[in-house]
């Protein structure tokens, strides 16, 4: 349906739909009538919405206009540890510029408490930003409990849909709300952002005189047109689809811990999206990992430091404290068949194990010796998985009660060190300061 809208409104939406010339005014038609729908889907009014080049380009339009419009009230920003990117860089780019920002804590699923959010609010509070559903995990957040507290506060919360928009309207009092065409299966570089009636917003930058100088320059309308007409068909089939996709990835969250040793599935097992699910694997570095399962066929994601040039750890996976190393993040589009998924599930197993092999991970636990003395690992200079992998080791080394310092000057350590005490049942004692790079301190309990 996408497609043959796109195809359709390029030979009907060529034209300026400011001009008045008859081309002009059938394409202002185009572009009224998908302002109107996008509207209807979203719950608001038309002259609300606008249309931006993309959904970062949405948020950041939509923070820095509201932070500047309520600039008298402070200057006090508030945003969940878990958010896209282009919040977190909307919001560093507020404090550089003198702002100040609250980042509020998630629990292990990647959930905000609504009280945490409550207590957050000052009187200089500006705006809050909290996403509707987390793109990593799918966590689904409280937007309707914060967006009550923000109300009653007289703040302005502005939601981040890009992930759930195409499933349906976010619940809520929410004020502001941004939104991205390709998230939902549109063309990409389309954004919608919503700004509701009532709420204080200075567009910033140059005017413009199209999408009520929000989104300056000329609209893409056939991708517009394009990016409406998908929103409406996924919506069509969306309660059917949802329910079909929350059992397949019900079914990875149940086999994968089965089929696989040392796996934590993470995000909340019910209050998430249908089509998301992610887990990691010990002692598996991430982007090999990827590669085994895209010669297989399988595009599939990673919030692992080691896919990363920069080495570092998903900001979510560590906002959430769980396990960073051989994370995979499943996508399942809407139509994805379940022969897929049993087959990605016959693959997996191996691809984990060929990578472990490869990488010298440990068979199985050891037996406690009798005696022995603490032990240091050094593994600086080495990346994740190795060592987690080291440390895996020689912890049957030490007695019951010893204990190992692992050395390492990879940042991804200091979330999947304690990470892996969790799931194997041990101590961790904490970080030491150390000639080079940090000690992280683990006690053998068993």
């Amino acid at each position: 349906m996408a497609r043959q809208a796109l195809s359709a409104s390029l030979d009907e939406g060529w034209a300026d739909p400011a001009r008045l010339h008859r081309e002009g005014r059938r394409a202002r038609l185009l572009l009224d009538a998908a302002r109107e729908a996008a509207a209807e889907a979203v719950g608001c009014r038309p002259d609300e919405l606008v249309f931006t080049p993309s959904g970062t380009h949405a948020v950041h339009a939509g923070v820095a206009g509201a932070l500047a419009g309520r600039r008298r009230a402070g200057r006090h920003l508030i945003v969940s540890a878990v958010e896209h990117s282009s919040v977190l860089h909307a919001a560093e780019t507020h404090e550089a510029d003198g702002g100040s920002v609250t980042r509020v804590a998630v629990d292990r699923s990647g959930a905000v408490d609504p009280s945490a959010y409550a207590a957050a609010l000052r009187e200089d509070t500006a705006l809050a930003c909290l996403q509707s559903a987390n793109h990593e995990v799918g966590t689904e957040q409280p937007v309707a409990a914060v967006a009550e507290n923000c109300r009653a506060a007289g703040v302005p919360l502005l939601v981040d849909a890009a992930q759930s928009l195409g499933w349906g309207r976010v619940a809520g009092d929410w004020s502001l709300l941004a939104a991205s065409a390709h998230k939902w299966g549109g063309p990409p570089g389309v954004g919608l952002l919503v700004v509701r009636k009532g709420v204080r917003f200075a567009p910033q930058g140059p005017s413009d005189d199209r999408e009520s100088g929000r989104a300056p320059g000329f609209e893409n309308l056939p991708a517009i047109v394009a990016a409406v007409a998908s929103l409406r068909a996924v919506r069509a089939e969306a309660a059917e689809e949802a329910a079909r996709l929350r059992e397949l990835t019900d079914r990875i969250r149940a086999r994968v811990p089965a089929v696989v040793p040392d796996v934590e599935v993470v995000g909340d097992p019910v209050r998430r999206l249908p089509g998301i699910v992610t887990f990691s694997c010990l002692y598996v570095d991430g982007e090999t990992l990827l590669h085994e399962l895209d010669r297989a066929g399988f595009s599939v994601s990673s919030g692992s430091s080691c896919t990363s040039s920069t080495l570092i750890p998903s900001h979510v996976l560590k906002a959430m404290g769980v396990l960073s190393e051989g994370n995979v993040r499943v996508s399942l589009p809407p139509g994805t068949p379940a022969e897929d998924v049993e087959r990605f599930l016959r693959v997996l197993p191996d691809a984990v194990a060929a990578v472990r092999e490869r990488l010298g991970a440990p068979a199985a636990a050891r037996t406690a010796p009798e005696s022995g003395t603490d032990l240091v690992v050094d593994a600086t200079g080495r990346r994740c998985p190795i060592p987690v992998i080291e440390l895996a080791k020689v912890i049957g080394d030490v007695p019951v009660g010893g204990t190992v310092r692992v050395l390492s000057d990879d940042e991804a350590a200091r979330l999947d060190i304690p990470a892996w005490c969790e799931m194997r049942g041990q101590e961790y004692v904490g970080e030491e300061p150390a000639d080079r790079g940090t000690a992280y301190v683990v006690r053998r309990v068993s």
